[in-house]
């Protein structure tokens, strides 16, 4: 066993005049007092913990380019906790920081890597054993993680285990240096001066100064190896190569012309189509999963009387048709941002499912995403007249790779949730009774479908606007419904129809204007809601999104200056 501890002469002399005996301090557990020395190397035990662990990290990194994306043991973990994540937490952390949460994860994580590090460094400098067993259990853990990933195989372990490797040499080596500077400081009780000679801070300074810059030395070629397997995993994307290369075919049923007049006359305004850098993404990937399309495939299976498998070559070939559809994601709150419009490209699912004939008593379709997740579909909807696309395309250009290349679903009417699955590779028709989906079994509604919804987007919340005519703007939705009316009203008076933009069908968002004329000067709230093409008024009463969707009027409140 590795003793980290600095032996302390015999008959060394103390402040107070008496000499200690040898080993009766350690005998008596004053290791853990706060002895000059002793709180020197814990803090630089700590130092080389958090370096220890960024060898680790960059290591695995690296080794990970020559496994799958999942292989890496941040990753992975990752994953494994959004899995875990109670559905009131998810919805709690959308909300506050919407499509920054995967971002504010991997901070998260960090954070709490960088306390363990700390302790697993200042536990080392003590008895290396201990520090290394904290990093061994915390190695099997970020083992079970990558080794539970629907994507991983048992290789996939090979980088975690060469980046612990990696980190405990680093430990090691660090920690011994720790030990060897701290040793220079002489020890003493509590609250007591001990004399140095210049010979011997001398020495301090100098060991403490190899620590220092083998810490540094160390931590730079973390970075350097860190910096390589990123830059090596993006020269290898052979799914961001192919998506460059690819050129997509011309729809067989193009999209017809947007009709004059879809945008809201109110500067300030979302555009009607959302530009794809700006669609909104939740999922549950950390990270993008990489499908170079030559090996992509889609399993159509379960009960129906024709089982096949569909390539993306085969997919292109078929008579393509476009789309505009808005998407929408049930973790959206009463005037979020959790939705997008855009032009689609795709294949017709009632079409595919066509082909395969399902049998009788089915009645939803189970998409599940090359990582696992999963969602269910009401069969019915998949095979009625609405445009629900095995979709390729997305505003004129391939799916970009966070929004589902090669191949996602898109389909009007439901929440992204039991719906809109990136990167599918199989669907199954079975049953609601016999299986379920990702979110389903976290509590979430099994069917989905998306509440007339209504929004304020001009003025923003708190803004100060000129006095006299005020232009109020936002968009609606209630997809395969279609918005028929949308009212505004200002400081709880009489509700006023506002003017609504032309749209292409039942299935996109519609936008929305109206003229306060006269607006008096000071504060004032509005509040707007929206009838479906049924005459249905959105409901006023208010719920949060879990488990089927949020509901409510929006109202914000601006000033007239």
């Amino acid at each position: 066993m590795d003793e980290r501890q600095t032996p302390e002469p015999s008959g060394t002399p103390r402040v107070d005049g008496s000499e200690s005996v040898p080993g009766s301090d350690r005998a008596a557990g004053s290791d853990r007092a706060a002895g000059p020395g002793r709180g020197k190397r814990r803090w630089l035990g700590a130092l080389a913990g958090l370096v220890s662990a960024a060898v680790l990290f960059a290591v695995a990194e690296l080794a990970a380019v020559f496994f799958g994306p999942g292989s890496s043991p941040l990753v992975s973990v990752g994953a494994a906790f959004i899995d875990f994540t109670p559905p009131w937490l998810k919805d709690f952390a959308i909300s506050l920081f919407g499509t920054a949460d995967k971002a504010v994860l991997f901070i998260s994580m960090a954070l709490v890597t960088a306390v363990l590090a700390a302790v697993a460094g200042m536990l080392a400098v003590r008895r290396y054993a201990l520090g290394a067993s904290l990093v061994a259990v915390l190695a099997v853990v970020m083992g079970v993680c990558v080794a539970t990933r629907a994507v991983n195989s048992v290789l996939d372990l090979v980088p975690t285990a060469v980046g612990t490797l990696a980190g405990l040499l680093a430990l090691s080596w660090l920690t011994g240096k720790a030990v060897e500077a701290g040793a220079r400081a002489p020890e003493a009780e509590a609250g007591a001066v001990v004399p140095q000679d210049g010979a011997a801070a001398t020495e301090e300074a100098r060991s403490r100064r190899s620590f220092l810059v083998a810490a540094g030395l160390t931590a730079a070629a973390a970075v350097v190896v860190g910096i390589a397997g990123r830059t090596f995993s993006a020269a290898r994307n052979t799914a961001r190569i192919a998506r460059q290369a690819l050129k997509l075919p011309a729809a067989k049923t193009p999209a017809k012309p947007l009709p004059a007049g879809t945008a809201a006359p109110v500067q300030g305004m979302p555009p009607y189509l959302t530009p794809n850098p700006d669609f909104y993404r939740i999922d549950t990937a950390l990270v993008v999963p990489e499908i170079d399309p030559a090996d992509w495939s889609l399993r159509v299976h379960g009960l129906v009387e024709e089982e096949f498998t569909l390539s993306f070559n085969e997919l292109l070939a078929l008579d393509l048709e476009e789309s505009y559809v808005t998407l929408t994601c049930v973790s959206n709150v009463v005037g979020g941002d959790l939705a997008g419009n855009a032009k689609w490209l795709g294949y017709p699912l009632r079409k595919l499912l066509e082909r395969a004939r399902p049998q009788a008593g089915a009645d939803m379709v189970l998409s599940t995403s090359i990582d696992g997740f999963s969602a269910s579909t009401p069969l019915a909807v998949l095979q009625d007249r609405r445009d629900a696309l095995l979709a390729v395309g997305m505003n004129g250009e391939p799916l970009p790779l966070e929004h589902g290349y090669p191949v996602r679903m898109v389909v009007p009417g439901l929440y992204g949730y039991v719906s809109a699955t990136k990167w599918v590779v199989d669907l199954e028709v079975t049953r609601f009774a016999d299986k379920t989906a990702y979110w389903t079994t976290r509590g979430w509604s099994a069917r989905g479908p998306i509440k007339t919804a209504s929004r304020i987007d001009v003025p923003r919340a708190f803004d100060r606007v000129s006095a006299g005519t005020v232009a109020v703007g936002g968009t609606a939705w209630a997809q395969h419904r279609g918005i028929s009316r949308v009212q505004v009203q200002f400081d709880g008076g009489s509700w006023q129809d506002a003017e609504l933009a032309a749209v292409p069908s039942i299935d996109t968002w519609r936008q929305w204007s109206y003229r306060w004329e006269d607006a008096p000067a000071g504060r004032h709230e509005v509040r707007v809601r929206a009838y479906d093409t049924d005459g249905e008024l959105q409901t006023q009463d208010e719920a949060p999104p879990a488990p089927d969707g949020a509901t409510g009027w929006h109202s914000i409140t601006f000033t007239v200056e």
